[in-house]
């Protein structure tokens, strides 16, 4: 299955709607109503635009300052970001993308691989460690964060430190998880990589076979958790912290467990930025990745979005264990864009 089958079959997988390709192929379209950028000046010399997985909620303030570091109007196309790298594939060349801001590696690793993505210069990749950056140069990684399971403290003194353990009698029925949540998706793909598509199916299927509790977003699995409605809950790390700045800690039930070591429930996925090959505003979107790997938009990360910041040199939030403390299993976070094999077979398992 190509990339740019996958955004249709996450569309019908996750949200039961279809990917706007025909008016991206047209050429012609009106952006109130797909929310596609236009460029504001011929040459392109005036205007950045970017393709952003991440939510504009989430990073519309730090766009505005990208405005200012880069001298550009910035103009944005939100969406999911498996769906953009699949309209970026479709649009090829034709694209009026500058920059893609993806929440998640594996969609930049899709893009690399079919050859849309320019190499990064080295001292952009040197400021991050090699373990959140392509392999080939082609996107360099602003933010992580770390899979974690929650567990409600009253009901659980011995938290799990495996997703192994998620498979055993005693969990029959307590924990929740996202299932057609992205970072749910990148962490079994992350699997898949790790231990193989055997291993990886087994370990779904005994999973749902424990009657996992299914719910729809990450947030909803930690107030399920908090609320004792589970036990346990499979999240991102950063839901906690956010949960936590709002109603204080000392009001949580959920707690969180960092897997050990190497274990595929540790991963860290990263959000990132690549620049399209071809671009006619090739050094403004340089300027714009050099600001995401700023102090300002790395501090931004780490105290506005409970992310782990990635540039050398950035203090991390001092409420988040240290970034080299967490066992993140050593892979190629571009091989996380095997997506469309991780959806079919959580379609196979009955998740999806």
């Amino acid at each position: 299955m190509s990339w740019s089958r996958l955004g249709r079959v996450r569309v019908l997988a996750v949200t039961a709607l279809s990917l706007p390709f025909l008016a991206a192929c047209g050429g012609e379209s009106d952006s109130k109503e797909t929310g596609t950028a236009e460029k504001s000046t011929a040459d392109g010399t005036g205007s950045l635009v970017v393709y952003s997985g991440r939510s504009e909620e989430l990073i519309a303030p730090l766009l505005k300052d990208m405005e200012k570091a880069t001298g550009a109007k910035v103009e944005v196309r939100y969406g999911d970001s498996a769906e953009l790298a699949a309209q970026l594939l479709e649009e090829g060349d034709r694209t009026k993308a500058d920059l893609f801001f993806s929440q998640d590696a594996g969609a930049l690793g899709a893009l690399g691989a079919n050859g849309r993505l320019a190499e990064l210069p080295q001292k952009s990749l040197d400021e991050v460690d090699q373990v959140f950056r392509a392999e080939d140069g082609t996107w360099v990684g602003v933010s992580g964060r770390a899979r974690v399971i929650a567990y409600n403290a009253d009901k659980v003194k011995d938290a799990p430190v495996s997703v192994d353990e998620l498979t055993e009698p005693k969990w029959k029925g307590k924990v929740a998880y996202a299932p057609t949540n992205a970072s749910f998706q990148a962490f079994v793909t992350g699997m898949r990589v790790m231990k193989g598509d055997d291993a990886t199916r087994t370990w779904l299927k005994d999973f749902k076979a424990n009657d996992p509790q299914v719910l729809e977003k990450n947030g909803a699995v930690l107030d399920a958790v908090d609320a004792g409605e589970a036990e346990l809950g499979l999240i991102n790390h950063y839901y906690w912290y956010e949960k936590a700045a709002e109603v204080g800690e000392d009001k949580l039930n959920a707690k969180l467990s960092f897997p050990t070591k190497g274990d595929p429930g540790a991963l860290v996925n990263v959000a990132g930025v690549g620049i399209l090959k071809g671009t006619d505003a090739g050094a403004t979107a340089q300027k714009a990745v050099d600001f995401l790997l700023s102090q300002q938009a790395q501090t931004y990360f780490a105290d506005e979005t409970h992310e782990y910041p990635l540039a050398a040199g950035v203090a991390g939030n001092s409420e988040l264990p240290a970034l080299d403390s967490i066992g993140t299993p050593e892979i190629d976070l571009s091989k996380l864009e095997s997506l469309d094999v991780t959806l079919e077979m959580l379609q196979e398992a009955g998740m999806v």
